[in-house]
Order: C-alpha cells, then structure tokens, then sequence
C-alpha cells in the first residue's frame, strides 16, 4: 500500500517542519530498518539529501540521489530504496502548483527565455550549485527552529529557492514543467491515470492527484474516457499484467501486485474473465507457442 506522504507528514508530530496555505517544509530522518518504501503525493516536492543515498522511481525511469543533490518529484506514485551505509537525512520542500504558478507569471521575462520543450518526465534531477546549496543548509537551521520563523520569512525562502533553480541554465528542462503550468488550470487527467493506473489507489486518491472533488473526477472521467473510473482501471491494470507475463523472470504474485491489484484471487479471476484464461495457464500458453 503506498503511503499519503504529504498528509503523513502533516499530521505527524515528529517531524520538523514549517506549514503554509501553498507550500510545506519537512527535516526527515528514515528509519535504518525501512528499505523499501512506496509513496504517492497529490503535491509536487523538492527532495534535498543531506546524508546517505536512496533511489527513486517512477513508471518508467529510475533516479539515484546522493548527499548533496536534489530532485523535483511531481505528483504521482514512486517506489524508494534506502541504502544502509549511511543514515539517511533530506529535507522535503512541498510546493503546489499554483505556488509555482504564481511565481512563473510574476517572473514571465526570466523563465521563458531558459526554456525548452516540455517533457513529460515525473521526476526531474535538480542541479545543486554553491547558491542553492547554501540555501538548503539556511533552510536546514530554521526548521530546527520553526515555532519562531514568520510564514512570511518561509514564503521568501520558497521564492528564492525556485529564484535559485531558474538560474541556472543546467535546469532548463524542470523549467519548461514549470512553464507549461502557466497554461493549465486544472491538472492533465490522462496524463494523471497513464502514469499511475498500475498503482493501488483509492478513486478519491486519484481525485486528489487530479485536483477536483470525486464526484467532478468521475464525471470528467467519464466524459473523457467514455466509460467508469474503475472499469477503466481494471481493463488498463490486466493490459500491463498481460505485458509482465511475457516476462519469465518475474513470478505471478509480484505481477499481481505491480498491476494494482490488491490480492491474486481478484487479479486471477478477472484476468481470466478477460483473456479467458488464469494467468499462470496464459503465461504457459504463451511461451509454447
């Protein structure tokens, strides 16, 4: 089950961090006995790493990050992997679209001559230079004192980081994300299901990732697919796991699961209700032909 991360954050006393309508700053110390983890964030996020390693990904693409760098982690489901060498330590710089919004409208003239295509990664590696270096390790000592710092002083630390990043030409690619917010009101539904349709959330989980209340997301959903959120789900989920049967090396349970479902009794029944055949009989088949 992937893990709310930026309401798990929120809500959780033990963590360091500075709250704003548009924005959240969190110091996190991962547990060494925690390996693997799966997230899901309706916010986009900064991760900075001050000690240790983890690698993070996505759909299609897998990011390590070390002490020292960062990434932006757009909204969406992510699997990690933690490396016992040394404790791991970031800070997390929750920042919403419309923060990011506002700052690409106020400052039109600065991002759009550093700008290409917009690619349509979900994770994009951040080049940390002296400055934004600087920066994070400032940031590092107000969370150590947040009961004192004025939302005001935080909302300027949060522009002078994204000041920091569209400076440097190296980020040209994450600035084009931040570019093409400047056109989209509402986020991308397909864009939203096509990256995480594998992946086991709730229909309200979606809808928060999309940005609109459950009763809207169904019904733009429906206008746009022509067919229910879950039906459409279920179809999309067997699809992939049809794809990773055709792949011996990886065992049926792991696929199930891969797929978005949430036991193999249901993956293996509607598997078979589609293809005509269980799985494991699918992928014998397949290989004998």
């Amino acid at each position: 089950m992937a893990i709310d991360i930026y309401n798990y954050f929120l809500k959780h006393p033990r963590y360091n961090k500075l709250v704003g309508n548009d924005y959240l700053m969190v110091e996190y110390k991962c547990p060494i006995e925690v390996e693997n983890f799966k997230l899901w964030t309706d916010t986009p996020f900064i991760t900075y790493v001050i000690s240790g390693r983890k690698d993070w990904t996505a759909f299609d693409k897998n990011y390590t990050i070390e002490k020292g760098e960062a990434l932006f982690v757009n909204k969406g489901v992510y699997n990690t992997k933690q490396y016992f060498e040394v404790d791991y330590c970031v800070m997390l710089f929750f920042i919403t679209d419309d923060f990011i919004r506002r700052f690409v409208k106020n400052h039109e003239d600065l991002i759009a001559t550093k700008t290409n295509s917009h690619d349509n990664s979900q994770i994009f590696p951040i080049k940390v230079g002296d400055n934004l270096n600087s920066l994070f390790l400032s940031v590092f000592n107000y969370l150590n004192q947040s009961s004192n710092i004025p939302k005001e002083l935080v909302e300027i630390k949060f522009n002078e980081l994204l000041f920091n990043i569209a400076l440097n030409p190296a980020n040209k690619d994450l600035l084009s994300f931040f570019n093409s917010l400047k056109h989209v009101e509402k986020t991308n539904l397909n864009d939203i299901m096509m990256k995480n349709f594998h992946c086991d959330l709730s229909l309200n989980e979606f809808a928060r990732m999309y940005g609109k209340s459950l009763s809207t997301f169904k019904r733009d959903f429906q206008n746009y697919y022509n067919e229910t959120p879950r039906k459409w789900l279920n179809n999309k989920r067997l699809e992939y796991a049809k794809t990773l049967l055709e792949n011996p090396e990886l065992n049926i349970n792991d696929i199930c699961f891969e797929s978005g479902f949430k036991n193999t009794s249901h993956f293996n029944s509607s598997f078979k209700e589609k293809y005509q055949l269980p799985p494991n009989q699918y992928r014998k088949t397949y290989f004998n032909k």
